[in-house]
């Protein structure tokens, strides 16, 4: 799922109402005055309609006869879309977002880097060869390091050898993304590449028992950058 173009009027209007809705200035069932909102935008009733379409993809709206456009509840939102992941934390909701995301990859991952250790062939090990090489060369650069380290995941993933499960990165990587963004742009993050390091390290090995204790460890790291986070938002 790619994130959606926030350039040109058409862009900054999605990106402007779908953090509205995302942020509760707009809530479940109210009714959104398409021509009023661009009068207030000064975007013409063709942008509008065409920037609702992509909302309405995202499961934030819907619009039906004699009831206009209206927001959809929650529940029918599409909570996996990267763009609302990231009005999420522009609307302050970050923590439960990444509490949600520890808790599924928590498990997921392990068990993942043990079939990866029982499974993986030489190409596996060289796109997380790859990945690693980049993380360790992206010091500093946080959008750099967030491709790595959404780059090492996804291949271990694939390294199950299962295409169900490789498919899980749909899942996890928009989550990943928002996360790694806000951590590796922290000055106070650790290094990530050790523990990563550890479990390419037992996956080369295949030593299933060890690369999942790695991936714990490396989980429990994580776990303590968002700590950082947290720290600095209270």
């Amino acid at each position: 799922m790619a994130a959606y173009s926030a350039r040109g009027v058409h862009g900054q209007v999605v990106h402007h109402l779908g953090a509205r809705i995302v942020g509760g200035e707009f809530t479940e069932g109210d009714t959104l005055d398409v021509r009023a909102l661009g009068e207030q935008l000064d975007v013409s009733l063709t942008v509008m309609r065409e920037s609702l379409k992509v909302l309405a993809g995202k499961g934030l709206i819907d619009a039906r006869q004699k009831r206009g456009t209206f927001v959809r509840a929650r529940s029918a939102w599409n909570l996996l879309d990267p763009d609302v992941m990231r009005w999420r934390v522009v609307s302050g909701d970050s923590g439960q977002l990444l509490r949600d995301l520890a808790d599924v990859r928590s498990i997921v991952e392990p068990a993942a880097a043990r079939r990866a250790a029982l499974r993986r062939t030489e190409a596996d090990l060289a796109a997380l060869d790859a990945a690693l090489s980049a993380m360790a060369g992206a010091r500093g650069d946080s959008a750099a390091a967030t491709e790595a380290d959404t780059a090492f995941h996804r291949a271990l993933l694939a390294a199950t050898g299962n295409e169900l499960l490789s498919r899980l990165d749909l899942l996890l990587e928009p989550g990943l993304r928002v996360r790694d963004r806000l951590v590796h742009a922290h000055p106070a993050a650790g290094d990530p590449v050790p523990s990563h390091r550890a479990v390419l390290d037992a996956v080369r090995d295949r030593d299933a028992a060890r690369a999942e204790l790695a991936m714990l460890d490396l989980l429990a790291k994580s776990a303590e950058d968002q700590g950082l986070l947290a720290a600095g938002d209270s």
